[in-house]
Formats: C-alpha cells, sequence, structure tokens
C-alpha cells in the first residue's frame, strides 16, 4: 500500500489517543485498525512462501517488537488452521541510530547472543520501519542498517534470510533497498507509534502518527 506525498491523513479528533500527547502530534497517517489487517494479509504471504520451513523470527527492538508480536500471532493463527504446523522461535536484537530525530554516524547492535539457532533455518527478520537517513547531504537508507545486520546473520548460514518490515519511508534517493514483505511505503515524515518512539515516547500509541515540532522540542534530549 503506497500513501502518497500530499495525503493529509486523519484528522485526530476521529480517533482517541493518549491524552498526554495532546497537542504533540500532527495526524494519523496510519490507523491501528488498518495496521492489523495489513499485518494479517503480510502474515498470509509469509505462510505461503516459506513452505513446511521452521522459522527464526528475528525481532529488531524496540520499534519493531509489537509489529513483530502481531505478525507471529497472525501466523501461529493461521498454522492452527491449516494443515501445515510451522514451528517458531522468536530471538531479539537490538539496533540504535538515533538522538533525537537525527540518525547518528555509527550504528549499535545488541542482543541476539545465540544465533546460531539460525543455522540451516528460515530466518524472518522483523522490523517495523525501513527508514532512510540523511547524512552529510547524502541519503543512506537502512539499506545500510540492514546490510550490517544481515552480515551478521549471514555468517550463521541460515538456510533462507527473508525480511519483513510494516513500513517503507520513501526518499528522493533511496538506495534500492526493499524488504521482502512491507506493509506500507509511506512518504519522507517523522512518524511515532505502534512501539515507534521519540526519545522513548509515544510507544504507548497505537496509530502512527506524524508528530509536530512541539512534540519534539517536548521530548527532545
Amino acid at each position: 500500500i503506497q500513501i502518497s506525498d500530499n495525503w493529509p491523513g486523519y484528522s485526530l479528533d476521529l480517533f482517541t489517543y493518549p491524552q498526554h500527547y495532546y497537542g504533540d502530534l500532527e495526524y494519523v497517517l496510519i490507523p491501528h485498525g488498518i495496521i492489523v489487517d495489513r499485518t494479517e494479509r503480510l502474515a498470509k504471504d509469509i505462510m505461503q512462501d516459506i513452505g513446511d520451513n521452521d522459522i527464526v523470527v528475528l525481532c529488531v527492538l524496540k520499534g519493531g517488537y509489537k509489529f513483530c508480536a502481531d505478525l507471529v500471532e497472525h501466523i501461529k493463527n493461521l498454522s492452527r488452521n491449516s494443515e501445515r504446523f510451522i514451528s517458531m522461535k522468536v530471538d531479539f536484537v537490538r539496533l540504535k541510530s538515533y538522538h533525537n530525530d537525527q540518525s547518528m554516524q555509527d550504528m549499535q547492535i545488541m542482543g541476539g547472543d545465540d544465533l546460531s539457532k539460525l543455522t540451516g533455518k528460515v530466518s524472518l527478520l522483523c522490523f517495523l520501519l525501513i527508514l532512510f537517513f540523511m547524512f552529510c547531504k547524502d541519503i543512506v537508507g537502512t539499506g545500510r542498517t540492514m546490510k550490517v545486520l544481515l552480515n551478521n546473520i549471514e555468517k550463521y548460514k541460515p538456510k533462507m534470510i527473508k525480511v519483513a518490515s510494516l513500513l517503507v519511508k520513501r526518499t528522493s534517493r533511496p538506495d534500492g533497498y526493499r524488504p521482502d514483505y512491507y506493509g506500507f511505503e509511506i512518504p519522507d515524515l517523522f512518524v511515532v507509534g505502534y512501539a515507534l518512539d521519540y526519545n522513548e515516547h509515544f510507544r504507548d500509541l497505537n496509530h502512527i502518527c506524524v508528530i509536530n515540532d512541539h512534540g519534539k522540542a517536548k521530548y527532545r534530549v
């Protein structure tokens, strides 16, 4: 699903959201209900593609935990109601590359200590957002982020690696990388909610929203 650059979004007045964020948001970009339905469809597509292989789900924290949990639950439900049973194990890594709303040059990978379980298995990486960052007037995609992570995973020789992301951010100079499964292509906006944060705030917001300047200033560190 592609959300155009001129999409005005939904008025905040149409939805309920935490009162402590009143005045901090521009509009709702993607309502929670649409996120849930789209994630269910992604789960169906993944089920069709992986065959009878067992899956090791590698969730990229912190922003990916809610999408990962919902996606895994949908896959489990589909598995329960079909003739194919798919075994899934979940592990977690954390990537840190943000300070306020600016990307840092160096990215840290934390966690995922026992990745040997990926050997010979289907690895499904769950991101919430494929971001494209601005560095020194050059746009660097999490094609960059993804390459660092994939290089670490590939040395364990998994049978197959698939990447799922709820969002892909569109820029004027993308690096060409696209995950195997993604829910929405969005404009180049700083979004929060559905576990996406701004300095650890807004994770409790169910909808994906665009933060305003007041919100950035309020929660800046």
